[in-house]
């Protein structure tokens, strides 16, 4: 490899370390911010995904330096520099935020993978490492959506681009889904031997 192309390939990793940076600080939000009847499973869902995403960070900034380029990680240059807007969700239920999580995941996802496939003929080791990310990404990613998704595979989120749409979606999917289980009339029960007098 030659120092312009390792240059080039520690450009694409500055990206991806700011996005991982950024996804481990949004995670970590989310993991405080959430309450409702799912918080704890929400809750402690994500500590181990903000423990996987901040090894991603330092695989990332050790092969920046193995590089021959110094990583940057300080917050002032991550906000200069990247291309998306802050989590946009506060306190709010479990479900709202999985709706915007699921949002946030796509872009990083779609992101990682284009840095992949730019470093396939430059830097196999960092195209591996990228690939690699992507198989623990896609697995989160999966965790959240599941928490959105229809017995039948209909995402409640389906068509949402942005956080607060998708939340919003989330949120209506399940009031609605609330609504149904209150109305819908039960079944009488078969009667048992004791209530039809048989001893």
């Amino acid at each position: 490899m030659t120092i312009e192309q390792g240059a080039e390939v520690a450009s694409v990793l500055q990206d991806r370390l700011n996005a991982l940076n950024d996804l481990a600080l949004t995670l970590k939000h989310i993991h405080w911010n959430v309450v409702g009847p799912h918080f704890i499973a929400v809750h402690e869902m994500l500590d181990p995904q903000v423990d996987a995403v901040r090894l991603m960070v330092d695989a990332i900034a050790e092969r920046i330096a193995t590089l021959g380029v110094a990583p940057v990680g300080t917050p002032g240059a991550l906000v200069k520099n990247r291309t998306w807007d802050d989590y946009s969700i506060g306190r709010d239920s479990a479900i709202a935020h999985l709706g915007a999580l699921d949002v946030v995941y796509v872009g990083v996802i779609e992101a990682h993978r284009k840095a992949a496939k730019d470093t396939e003929e430059l830097d196999d080791v960092t195209n591996d490492l990228l690939i690699g990310h992507l198989h623990e990404l896609e697995l989160f990613h999966w965790f959240v959506r599941a928490h959105l998704e229809s017995a039948g595979g209909a995402l409640t989120t389906g068509g949402s681009e942005t956080e607060k749409t998708s939340a919003r979606k989330a949120s209506n999917a399940t009031a609605s889904d609330r609504w149904w289980t209150k109305k819908t009339p039960r079944k009488a029960s078969a009667p048992t031997r004791a209530s039809s007098g048989c001893a």
